[in-house]
């Protein structure tokens, strides 16, 4: 028998969605990784010197062994947030991209990611998931009251960009804990119970939207190209570092440079999570295999929910065959609004990157921060969805 789908056992809540469920800011790491969390913290302070690098090869090389294997999980998490943001700074920090990832940011974020079992560059959830505290800790997630911890350069178009994907997980919360009540009422064949979930899932929808139109209010194209945008690329597909990068002091990878996919919003599990509860599906294509790659981006705690619920969901077939046309409508609506979020995506896309004029090394107004041709990508996943309308 399968075992029930319990949002516990995948690092969610209702509340908070795949966001932390702790409160990061008050999380400590211990006295001898005080030297990096510091350069961390200075980032929007050295950056501005034209000389980061100098900065960060000045850290210790620290053996994580004994952190990775006794760290409290908030722990591991605050440090991936540290090292990453500096791994992203070093590279992207200078005019030109260096081949070599030296040993004090290197081995310890290849032990940090390892341990986590992400990848060793910034993840989404070190951007956003991992990344915010609130004002008021009595009061909602929500954009007038949350903050940015870790920076680059700071500012307010910086922190905006991300607070609303913050905002966006918080409130998507309530609707992905719908998914384990839908999946058990088509098992027992509850329409009523079916039809108010997705009443529900699409009330969150209309909200999610919403936060998700409020992006240009403090977060402009022009800056967001030139002074956000360009520390979030990775290392796989961007010409700037065609060969990959060396990670120094890492006896796994033999000396050899290695490429990895920048962080996206794409690599947010929302979207795929409705996708698995939709029963949408993609067609194989190249575009597919990067859908498909993005996954082990994500915590693997996030990954197993998405494969669950593709696993166990049968709503669209159990709606098909139902022919009930209130069930059908409600479905219907939650295909229209994914489809809304993904329009949306692909317009500021457009706005933000595609119509900007090319900027430094490795930011290309053609290809994605994850590596790909994404006008392209996005507009065949946006077709997708609508093409499942029943």
């Amino acid at each position: 028998m399968q075992q029930k789908l319990r949002l516990a056992d995948h690092d969610m809540t209702p509340e908070r969605g795949f966001l932390c469920a702790y409160d990061a800011a008050d999380v400590t790491l211990p006295s001898d990784l005080a030297a990096p969390e510091q350069a961390a913290r200075d980032l929007p302070r050295t950056l501005l010197t034209g000389r980061i690098r100098k900065h960060l090869e000045s850290l210790p090389v620290l053996d994580l062994k004994t952190f990775c294997a006794e760290a409290s999980d908030p722990e591991l998490r605050a440090a991936m947030v540290r090292y990453s943001f500096m791994v992203q700074a070093y590279v992207w920090g200078e005019p030109d991209a260096p081949k070599v990832l030296p040993a004090p940011l290197a081995v310890p974020m290849w032990a940090l990611a390892r341990r986590l079992g992400q990848q060793p560059l910034l993840p989404y959830s070190a951007y956003v998931l991992d990344n915010w505290d609130r004002l008021d800790r009595a009061g909602p997630i929500s954009l007038d009251n949350i903050w940015m911890i870790q920076n680059f350069l700071a500012g307010q178009d910086e922190a905006w960009f991300v607070l609303v994907h913050v905002a966006i997980e918080a409130r998507a919360g309530a609707m992905l804990a719908e998914i384990p009540v839908i999946i058990e009422a088509v098992t027992r064949g509850d329409a009523a119970a079916v039809e108010a979930s997705l009443a529900r899932c699409n009330a969150v929808w209309d909200d999610v939207n919403a936060i998700f139109d409020r992006m240009p209010e403090r977060c402009d194209p022009y800056v967001y190209f030139h002074r956000v945008r360009p520390y979030i690329h990775g290392w796989k597909d961007n010409p700037a570092l065609a060969d990959g990068l060396i990670y120094e002091g890492v006896a796994e990878t033999q000396g050899k440079p290695q490429a990895f996919r920048g962080q996206t919003g794409s690599q947010s599990t929302i979207v795929p999570s409705m996708d698995a509860l939709l029963g949408v599906g993609h067609a194989a294509d190249p575009l597919r295999s990067f859908l498909d790659e993005l996954h082990i981006y994500r915590p693997p705690a996030h990954r197993t929910f998405v494969d669950r619920v593709r696993a166990m969901s049968n709503l669209r077939p159990y709606i098909q065959a139902s022919g009930n046309a209130n069930l059908r409508e409600l479905y219907n609506t939650c295909i229209r609004s994914l489809a809304r979020f993904r329009t949306r995506h692909l317009e500021y896309a457009a706005s933000y990157i595609a119509r900007q004029n090319k900027d430094n090394a490795g930011n290309d107004t053609d290809v994605g921060t994850g590596g790909t041709p994404f006008m392209k990508y996005l507009k065949k996943h946006r077709d997708e969805a609508e093409q499942h309308l029943l």
